[in-house]
């Protein structure tokens, strides 16, 4: 079996299409968890907090050119070393929102396998064991 013909047979096993076909999910998904941080929940809790942007924490670790305004974009256009750790506090808190929601789904996803159909209830026995027992039950009464 040539190389070739082994790396077919793997691609095309349903593993791998599924594997495919979450990370493709999950990128978006992804997508959708930064938008619901960004866009609705820090702005809730800079609402709350006070004027909170956790994107521009730094800390600058090198000299600063003269003219170079302060922020976190003009620091790193002007190639000065900057700990970024507002940018980090954003990706943990995405992260955190999407393990809790991943978690929640394979929940939800575990409580429905669990859920069984009732049995099925006793197919009728057959006509000649139904014939038997009226007679055993007639010999009974006698």
């Amino acid at each position: 079996m040539g190389m070739m013909s082994e790396f077919k047979e793997f691609a095309v096993k349903g593993n791998v299409i599924d594997l495919a076909v979450g990370v493709i999910i999950g990128a978006a998904f992804g997508k959708i968890v930064d938008s619901l941080v960004g866009d609705m929940i820090m702005p809730i809790i800079s609402a709350l907090v006070g004027k909170l942007d956790f994107s521009n924490l730094f800390l600058v670790l090198g000299q600063v050119p003269a003219g170079t305004a302060m922020t976190l974009d003009a620091l790193k256009k002007a190639g000065v070393p900057v700990l970024a750790y507002g940018s980090f506090i954003t990706v943990a808190v995405n992260f955190v929102i999407l393990a809790f929601i991943i978690f929640l789904m394979v929940k939800q996803i575990n409580r429905l396998r669990r859920t069984e159909p009732a049995p099925a209830p006793a197919p009728a026995p057959p006509e000649d064991v139904m014939l038997l027992r009226e007679i055993r039950d007639s010999l009974r009464q006698r």
